[in-house]
Parts: structure tokens; sequence; C-alpha cells
């Protein structure tokens, strides 16, 4: 990406973070309220993810799954079905660590590990959204029932195949397109 996209790409992103702040703000925080009763833990959940230029951050969501038995609770079925559980990294774009587009960012362990041109995911900041994350938007339905080497050998690749194709063909259009298929399939559910 040139200087000028890049900075085009972090002003739509403060604007639109900053406007999805303020006006749920309230909402979110009532979200984590109740999570917090439901799952028994902190209803905002931290882990550490791997971000831009291969460097970790924390990555803030509302906590899905019971501290007691790592089981997903009803209420975070819920928030997990409307993707509702990720609107705290609008936090994560307003402090620069995330983008709303980009490739999602995995744990450690994944996207760290890329070697040769497959590292060119890890040249954008990581998003909230993005090609994969929409092709794969049903991917805990997809998994279900199957051992983790179908996802590294079959999903975990094709993920990076995409993510590679949206750094390699960036443009400011695309991010408009991936936002708006996104808020589409959220509205569907």
């Amino acid at each position: 990406m040139s200087v000028t996209q890049i900075i085009l790409k972090r002003s739509f992103d403060v604007f639109c973070s900053l406007w999805v702040v303020c006006v749920l703000f309230l909402p979110i925080l009532l979200l984590i309220f109740i999570a917090s009763f439901d799952t028994k833990g902190t209803g905002l959940f931290f882990q550490k993810r791997v971000g831009l230029n291969g460097q970790s951050f924390v990555i803030y969501k509302i906590r899905t799954m019971s501290v007691k038995d790592d089981s997903i609770s009803r209420f975070g079925s819920f928030l997990r079905t409307l993707k509702i559980d990720e609107l705290p990294q609008f936090l994560n774009v307003l402090m620069g660590t995330m983008s709303i587009v980009g490739p999602r960012p995995d744990v450690i362990g994944f996207a760290d590990a890329l070697i040769g041109d497959d590292r060119k995911v890890l040249e954008v900041k990581p998003g909230i959204t993005s090609d994969a994350s929409i092709k794969y938007f049903n991917e805990e339905e997809l998994l279900r029932g199957k051992v983790n080497l179908d996802y590294v050998d079959r999903i975990w690749q094709d993920k990076v195949k995409l993510n590679k194709e949206y750094v390699e063909n960036w443009t400011f259009k695309r991010d408009l397109k991936i936002i708006l298929t996104t808020i589409k399939l959220i509205l569907k559910r």
C-alpha cells in the first residue's frame, strides 16, 4: 500500500470506529455485564493475537465461553451467531492495533509461523472482517466434529491464500464491499 492508501484506510477506520464506539458504548457495556453473569467470568475477554509485522497485541471480545467448563454459553451462542462478541474490537481499531478490514488476527502459532510469500498477510493490520471471514462465516459449523488437522490443511491454507490476495490487491472500494457483505451476512441471521 502507498502512504496515501494507508492514510485513507486509517482515516476511515478511525471515523467508523469512533462512531461505533460512541453509539454502541452503553449497549456494549450492558452485553459485557450480562456475559459476566452468563459465563461466571469477566465479561470482557482478552487474548494475545498476531498483528502487523508478526507483532503480538491484545484483542478484545465479549466473553462467550463459560469459565467453568470452556463450553459456549447460551448467551454466548447468541452473541457469536450475530458476531456481536466482536464489537469491542472497534477499540482495537481506535488504538491502531487492528483495522476494520484485513486478515483476521490469529492466535500465536499460526500467522506468526508463516514462511516465505505467505508472510505478506502480516504486512497489513489485522481486521474485524475480511474476504476469508466472509467465505468462512459459518466456520464453527463447518468444523463441528472434525479434527484440527482438517482446519490446518484445508481451511487455514485457503484463508492464507485469500488474505494474500487481499493484501496484494487492496482498494478502498474493496474494503467497502467487504464491510457491506459482512453486514448483509449478519442481518440474514
